[in-house]
């Protein structure tokens, strides 16, 4: 029996084939309102007729992963993250790495020109990929795509930020324009 082999979110349902059995339900699943559901973050698979959902494991980043991560500390030579997302994968809670996102690896393009203040904000959310181990304590993430940069901040206002352009980002309540490294939104 072949099934939909996507990642899937814990209470997302899990699509069957219409003319196969009704599977025995195992670790990872369960059952509401009829419809088989996933209770772990997992890919669905079968176990003989069991349905099963093993649970993905974190794993520490390596260089081309691709982070999300918080901003915790701004200085004028670099940002730093604390990694709570790997590839996908979330990390447990109390389990979360070190990154810095240094001035020339925040743009492909005048990386002499730029200013971590222009780029990010304390709290603002990073997706980025990693160069490398940094130092003991931290990994240098970089933010030199499109698709990387910043892809959640809160204005001034306390409102949701939304991008304008690869580094404007525009409050709702105020109208006002903020400067950010922007990533690019995925579908566009």
């Amino acid at each position: 029996m072949e099934l939909d082999a996507s990642l899937l979110l814990p209470g997302q349902p899990i699509h069957i084939p219409a003319r196969a059995p009704a599977p025995q339900l195992g670790p990872g699943t369960y059952s509401r309102d009829a419809q088989i559901r996933a209770s772990v973050l997992g890919v669905p698979r079968f176990q003989g007729s069991t349905l099963t959902i093993p649970r993905v494991r974190p794993q520490p980043p390596s260089p081309n992963s691709v982070v999300l991560g918080s901003v915790t500390r701004l200085s004028p030579l670099q940002a730093m993250i604390s990694i709570s997302v790997v590839d996908g994968v979330p990390l447990p809670p109390g389990e979360e790495f070190t990154g810095v996102i240094r001035t020339q690896d925040v743009r492909a393009t005048e990386k002499d020109r730029v200013k971590i203040s222009d780029c990010f904000r304390g709290s603002d959310v990073v997706r980025g990929t990693v160069l490398s181990l940094g130092d003991a304590r931290s990994y240098f993430v970089s933010t030199a795509r499109n698709d990387l940069g910043v892809i959640f901040a809160t204005s001034e206002a306390g409102a949701t930020l939304e991008p304008v352009s690869w580094q404007e980002m525009r409050c709702p309540k105020t109208g006002r324009i903020e400067q950010r490294k922007c990533a690019k939104p995925e579908g566009l």
